[in-house]
């Protein structure tokens, strides 16, 4: 089955190329069957690279998705054009009193800054507690995800001497986990980030399991089961040439950078980078979309109850 997606949204023609099943709101209103209602909240710069890539993950599963785009509600990006948040995105203050299957909130390229201080924190606290009530699953990606184990469980972002960058290797610490089905004992994921949690902190928590981690870039993949939700640090999202982008924008600003690590072939950034997580990045996301459909209320206004 496909995801729903309105035929004018740069991601429809993106992901029919690519041979992802897509479906027209019209064409979906027809279909006597449930959607799984799912909220992207998309923090990042790139609104439309962001919507591709996470589109592009929940809608590879066998069930009709219908995405909801929301963006903070007095937040103005400055990188994507007005015209576009305003004919995909709905304010979380219109949204606040619907209920969802399912949210993503994305990273945000604001890791320097103390939560508190973030422009849009007090509205974040507020979508936070509203995912307890109105929303049945709820997956934090880097920054926000570590927005979120510091809301509910006082997990710090502790500031690392230099980027870590890369694709790094990722043990599975539970291979019995519902999230994990088809996992190898290992896989790639890639990392972009200044922060860090730190495993001995979520360790303390009895209510997280870590369920993905690495040697080398920490702790991954955190399932909280008391706020039915997962925090993932890294990005299986990304596209094959995201880390390419990031490191080419940073040379070119003048910036001090290292080289990916395990991103291109010997390490040479002359070569065409190699994507080795994206089978694993489907596994994930097809997984937290199969628990979510096994598990949510078939009547909506049961979610959260």
């Amino acid at each position: 089955m496909p995801i729903t997606l309105p035929e004018n949204l740069p991601a429809f023609d993106v992901l029919t190329r690519e041979g992802v099943n897509v479906m027209s709101e019209t064409r979906a209103a027809r279909q006597d069957i449930r959607p799984l209602h799912i909220g992207l909240l998309n923090l990042m710069p790139k609104k439309i690279q962001t919507e591709n890539q996470f589109a592009r993950l929940i809608g590879a599963t066998p069930l009709q998705i219908e995405l909801t785009l929301i963006r903070m509600s007095e937040h103005q990006t400055k990188t994507t054009a007005a015209e576009h948040m305003e004919e995909f995105y709905r304010p979380f203050q219109e949204v606040k009193d619907e209920k969802l299957d399912g949210l993503i909130i994305t990273g945000a390229p604001i890791e320097h800054l103390p939560f508190e201080e973030v422009t849009y924190w007090d509205e974040l606290l507020e979508v936070m507690d509203w995912t307890q009530s109105n929303v049945h699953s709820t997956f934090g990606v880097c920054w926000g995800g570590m927005a979120m184990a510091w809301h509910f469980h006082g997990i710090r972002k502790h500031m690392l001497p230099h980027k870590s960058f890369g694709c790094f290797r990722h043990q599975n610490m539970a291979p019995s986990s519902p999230y994990l089905r088809g996992f190898s004992d290992d896989c790639v994921i890639p990392v972009s980030r200044w922060t860090e949690v730190r495993q001995d902190e979520i360790d303390a928590v009895p209510e997280l399991t870590t369920l993905l981690g690495s040697e080398e870039a920490g702790p991954c993949l955190v399932e909280d089961t008391d706020h039915r939700a997962l925090y993932i640090f890294n990005h299986f999202e990304y596209d094959s040439g995201t880390l390419k982008e990031e490191y080419d924008r940073d040379i070119s600003n003048g910036i001090s950078i290292n080289v990916p690590q395990n991103y291109y072939p010997n390490d040479d950034p002359s070569m065409t980078p190699q994507n080795r997580w994206r089978s694993h990045a489907h596994l994930l996301y097809g997984n937290w979309i199969n628990e979510i459909y096994q598990s949510t209320p078939f009547d909506m206004a049961q979610i959260g109850c």
